[in-house]
């Protein structure tokens, strides 16, 4: 009967089977589905999230277009809007003061007033509830005439209950409602304010529409798709008539910014951490696929002996790895999918309806990813198993491997580079963490190949300790396995040392943006001849420190001595900034949280401006420029000296343009103040608008915890995916030390079998760790330091600087972790019996 040599089929089939049993499979599928599970936990929660957003953009908005305007709307727009079909509706919003009747404490709080008529919203839903504490149901009605809806904190503030006046100008309102959900509150200063929903029909009788007030309307529109397009192509341009003025379009960007930003801070962070566990999984595959075929050698020279091609050997490992690869990346996928519930909870407050099923994208990229990882860093050693001579049977000293071509390994670093760019969302982010992590690998292995040249002649042979010295020598014999070994645990450690920066530093530098001590309240039109009394009324009530600063309406009018118009801008945002009043300021000090990035603050230099970078920006400013001011009908003119940076999530007082001058004489001008409530004192808020009934007082207590419980949520989820890559590091060290578990047994039997002990073996084997994690460890924190400040200043935005003792911990950290891994992995190198040993090796 013929003899047929198996198929390459059946050969990768079988092949696959008994490496599996035989566990040689485990370090690879492992750190695969590793990689896999992280960066798709991430991709399907993004995905999901930005489903969502796109789904919920209208609601957000309160219709399918918005147009918001500071005037009454003309009459023209909402005829344009019927004429096509579409529903619409209005509203007007402004600040002012709520108040509870005399005879029930006289509590008074500044609110958002917002007026509604029939159809609103119409787009989403309003829940409202019966009681703070109460269910909360979807309705379409409006408030009734003479009633009101409120929030909650606005029964708090004011010390009321449902059903009890609430006093708006000259009319009072019952409290009928709690407002739990308003699909297009929106952002800005005044949504920090309770609100207060009324009926359209109920506005005149507040008197509080006044020639002077500062309103903003707001009409609606809803209706098919290509209408709603022809209408904003036709309000577009309307809006670009000359003397259209404080009237705009508004998006999701301009619905929810805070949110959206959060999220995405929120996404790059969670990004971040799946790329070093993706990164780390890649070092971890190229060296167990290294030891994988190094063990596999003698196997494919007796396969070559018995006639085996090396095109079907090459063939049969292709599919292995392929069987492999895609059983791996599947699972990470599943796991993936289970992960990213996890991220829904822990940022459910960030996203507060329920978002769609996602989509087949971040199950294309984990499959990709995984498959790439095994073929483009596990499979270029193992294809030299095919071209092991048959010679290697008789000769061990033959066939061994070499390293990967270039051509071979810049392939798969370039596929799996530009795989993670597209995972990580964020082309900077990604050129960071991918980059600096290219440049690690050829900075550690250049250092520790130093290192090891550098160690041999350190070394004197005739007073150093014999465990030193045979340390010093197995180290020395094999310069190649050392850099390799060193060049992987320091890229393992950097990642790890990263991520404790990340949760340490960077994460407090975030939450140091907005820390639980910032102001929770803001007090503006105080008055000159009130400044006085205000401040030792503060300070009478334990308000040791605060902000205090003049504040002046003026318009910007001239730029170098040319008067300056909307149109002159294409910016939407640089029109609005020409077309409204800005809030400015004079101090000779600088104010501590701005810093100066440009030009030179010169405390009480006359005709000098400072001009806040981002406005600059926008407007196309530089040092020298001369801008004039038009304040109370005066023209007041400066040139730039100095650019500030500003926090303007800092809850601190802030301005675009500051006069760094004491006083500013000849101009109207209030004060604005920011600090923090003493605690405990519930009737501060009333007693302080009792004795300034003039002033505006702003709540932000709970603005303040909001950020704090979102970033709670954000933190927990990073430290929830870090779990992955601390896994992955771990699994990188546990390959770099194992990677030649071979050659130590070969080496140690030897050893033992020309006299030395136990004892002295294991110290040398303690020595030789604990000299390469050192290293390892100290090279590792270096560079993560650089990259940590590099992702902070140009990534996150964040000033953040290291403590010097980093590298010494990591040093420390390094040799722990080495040494740990060490005898974990090599703990029965100096088990096994040395007749075993030999006879594997002669075999």
């Amino acid at each position: 009967m013929e003899n047929r040599s198996p198929t390459f089929w059946q050969l990768g089939w079988r092949s696959l089977w008994r490496d599996w049993r035989a566990g040689e499979l485990r370090l690879l599928v492992l750190a695969v589905t590793l990689a896999v599970a992280a960066l798709t936990a991430v991709g399907f929660f993004a995905d999901r999230l930005q489903n969502g957003l796109a789904r919920d953009a209208r609601a957000l908005i309160g219709g399918d277009a918005v147009l918001s305007s500071d005037n009454l709307p003309p009459p023209a727009f909402e005829a344009q809007a019927k004429a096509l079909g579409l529903q619409t509706a209005q509203t007007l919003g402004f600040p002012t003061m709520g108040r509870a009747p005399d005879d029930l404490g006289g509590a008074a709080r500044l609110v958002a007033l917002k007026s509604v008529g029939e159809g609103y919203p119409l787009r989403g839903t309003v829940r409202v509830a019966e009681a703070p504490e109460g269910l909360d149901v979807a309705t379409r009605e409006i408030p009734a005439p003479g009633t009101a809806w409120v929030d909650a904190a606005l029964l708090v503030a004011l010390d009321l209950k449902m059903g009890q006046p609430v006093l708006l100008g000259d009319a009072a309102f019952t409290l009928s409602r709690i407002i739990v959900v308003e699909p297009d509150r929106g952002a800005g200063f005044m949504s920090f304010a309770p609100r207060v929903m009324i009926n359209a029909a109920d506005l005149p009788a507040t008197g509080l529409v006044q020639p002077a007030s500062r309103l903003n309307y707001r009409l609606a529109v809803a209706g098919d798709e290509a209408p709603v397009a022809e209408f904003t192509r036709w309000a577009e341009a309307q809006l670009e008539q000359p003397g259209v003025r404080g009237m705009r379009l508004e998006s999701l960007q301009g619905g929810r910014p805070e949110m959206q930003q959060t999220l995405e801070r929120a996404e790059k962070f969670l990004n971040l951490v799946a790329l070093l566990a993706a990164l780390l999984c890649a070092v971890a595959v190229a060296i167990a696929a290294r030891g994988f075929a190094q063990r596999h050698l003698d196997d494919c020279a007796m396969l070559r002996v018995l006639g085996l091609s090396q095109a079907s050997m090459a063939r049969a490992y292709t599919l292995e790895f392929a069987l492999v690869g895609l059983f791996a990346s599947a699972l990470g996928v599943a796991l993936g999918y289970a992960v990213h519930h996890a991220f829904v909870i822990l940022l459910a407050g960030l996203v507060e309806a329920s978002l769609p099923a996602p989509s087949l994208a971040p199950v294309a990229l984990g499959l990709g990813m995984g498959l790439t990882l095994m073929l483009a860093f596990g499979l270029p050693p193992v294809l030299q198993l095919a071209q092991v001579p048959p010679l290697r049977v008789i000769r061990r000293d033959v066939g061994q491997l070499k390293p990967a071509t270039l051509a071979v390994l810049g392939l798969g670093v370039a596929g799996f580079g530009a795989l993670l760019l597209a995972a990580s969302r964020d082309l900077l982010l990604g050129a960071i963490a991918v980059g600096g992590f290219a440049a690690a690998v050829l900075l550690f292995a250049a250092v520790s190949y130093a290192a090891v040249r550098l160690l041999r002649a350190s070394v004197n042979e005739t007073t150093a300790p014999r465990a030193l010295i045979m340390a010093t020598r197995q180290l020395s014999a094999r310069p190649a396995y050392a850099v390799v070994q060193i060049s992987a645990l320091s890229v393992g450690l950097m990642a790890l040392v990263l991520l404790v920066l990340l949760r340490t530093d960077l994460i407090a530098s975030w939450r140091n943006a907005t820390p639980p001590d910032a102001p929770n309240r803001f007090v503006i039109n105080v008055q000159p001849e009130q400044g006085e009394a205000f401040q030792q009324q503060l300070r009478a009530s334990g308000v040791d420190g605060f902000d205090w600063y003049p504040m002046i309406r003026g318009r910007l009018v001239t730029i170098n001595g040319k008067t300056v118009v909307p149109e002159d801008f294409t910016s939407d945002r640089a029109q609005r900034l020409v077309d409204r009043e800005f809030n400015l300021s004079n101090t000779a000090e600088l104010p501590p949280h701005n810093p100066v990035i440009a030009g030179q603050w010169t405390e009480n230099e006359t005709d000098a401006l400072s001009v806040e970078d981002g406005l600059a920006e926008e407007l196309g400013l530089k040092l020298g420029d001369r801008l004039g001011f038009d304040i109370a009908g005066q023209v007041t003119e400066g040139r730039i000296t100095s650019l500030r940076k500003v926090d303007w999530g800092s809850m601190r007082v802030n301005f675009f343009v500051v006069f760094p001058v004491a006083e500013l004489p000849n101009v109207p001008v209030s004060y604005i103040s920011a600090f923090r409530a003493p605690e405990g004192n519930a009737q501060f808020d009333n007693s302080l608008v009792r004795a300034f009934p003039n002033i505006t007082n702003v709540d932000m207590s709970q603005t303040i915890a909001q950020v704090q419980r979102v970033l709670g949520q954000v933190i927990s989820a990073i430290e929830f995916l870090f779990a992955f890559t601390l896994a992955a590091g771990l699994v990188v060290l546990l390959a770099a030390i194992t990677a030649t578990r071979g050659e130590r047994e070969r080496e140690f039997a030897i050893l033992r079998a020309v006299g030395a002990s136990s004892g002295l073996l294991r110290q040398v084997q303690r020595i030789e760790l604990l000299g390469v994690g050192l290293l390892a460890g100290f090279l590792a924190s270096v560079v993560a330091v650089a990259v940590g400040w590099a992702l902070a200043r140009y990534a996150f935005e964040f000033a953040w600087t290291a403590s010097p003792l980093v590298p010494l911990a990591g040093s420390v950290a390094g040799a722990l972790l080495a040494l740990a891994a060490g005898w974990w992995g090599l703990r029965s190198v100096l088990r096994t019996p040395v007749v075993e040993t030999l006879r594997r090796a002669t075999s």
